[in-house]
């Protein structure tokens, strides 16, 4: 029989009213990307990974941005990177007292400039350093340092959960998960492990569940510009969207962004956002192109908009 992903779950204590989830993802999961999540239906939200450094030492932007959480995202976990315990911790106490229902300390970061700091993917070599909780297999093929690192975070950290996406470092966001992998480390482990990595599809999600046995699922790159997974994994539509909808979806997209960033830097910010909404209504290189090269968010929405009346949506 398959598992569903409506039933409600716990991490350390904290309900979640489904099993589908949204991911940490760098320079995307800001507060308005996490609220669109909520309003298709993810059961907790991750937000981007903050790094412990700029919140110990009062950095503006990440203290009022990115820590910024509204009342309709809890539950919400916020996300924190870095090497040094102490700062770490600094930045956790911070963390907890904005309201964040979860703290998620990325061990999976697989960028460069990330792990030669220490921080990131390359925790999985350093287990005294490491204490939560979202990781990956090691930083190479064959390597299984996150999956001793796994049991070790449960027996001797005491952590409430862990976020498992089954491809190596050096992999990044390419080539196939090991859902093998995942299953036995969701076997080894007795807390609630969810599973990200490769779950662009209704298809792949519920066998993925089902295959590995995971707590939860955890949605990345495939809910970039397609809110709508999260509906249709869990069973509240069943067809794509329309093209109204996706063009609607991008006026809600533009307009929160404009009243989280101002609307001079969400004009730029915007830019890695349109072509996720541009592809879904088959729009080519010229829409593309106009839209990159828009003078701030209203030129770029009469563009779109003009471009959705030429094809009769």
């Amino acid at each position: 029989m398959a598992r569903d992903l409506n039933e409600p779950f716990e991490i350390g204590g904290v309900a979640i009213p489904n099993r589908v989830t949204l991911a940490p993802l760098a320079g995307i999961g800001n507060w308005f990307f996490r609220l669109q999540a909520r309003r298709f239906g993810a059961g907790l939200l991750t937000s981007e990974m903050i790094s412990s450094h700029a919140i110990k030492y009062g950095n503006e932007k990440t203290c009022t941005e990115m820590l910024r959480i509204h009342p309709d995202e809890h539950p919400i976990a916020i996300q924190l990177f870095g090497e040094d315990p102490d700062a770490m911790e600094a930045a956790a106490e911070v963390v907890a007292a904005t309201g964040a229902d979860m703290i998620d300390l990325n061990m999976g970061c697989p960028v460069p400039k990330v792990c030669k700091t220490g921080a990131g993917a390359a925790l999985l070599r350093d287990h005294d350093r490491a204490v939560a909780v979202k990781i990956r297999p090691g930083q190479k093929p064959g390597e299984r340092d996150g999956v001793t690192l796994a049991k070790r975070l449960q027996d001797d950290a005491g952590v409430a959960g862990i976020g498992f996406h089954p491809r190596h470092a050096s992999q990044a966001h390419k080539g196939i998960p090991d859902y093998d992998l995942a299953r036995e480390v969701v076997e080894a482990l007795d807390i609630p492990v969810t599973i990200s990595g490769g779950l662009r599809d209704v298809e792949t999600i519920k066998h993925v569940f089902d295959y590995t046995g995971a707590a939860a699922v955890m949605l990345a790159r495939g809910v970039m510009g397609n809110p709508w997974l999260f509906s249709e994994v869990l069973g509240t539509r069943d067809e794509p969207p329309t093209a109204q909808e996706v063009v609607e979806e991008l006026d809600w997209t533009m307009d929160s962004a404009v009243e989280h960033i101002g609307a001079d830097r969400a004009g730029r910010y915007l830019r890695k956002f349109y072509p996720w909404y541009i592809e879904r209504l088959s729009g080519g290189k010229e829409l593309q192109d106009a839209m990159q090269r828009a003078e701030g968010v209203e030129a770029a929405r009469e563009i779109f908009h003009s471009h959705a009346l030429a094809h009769a949506i």
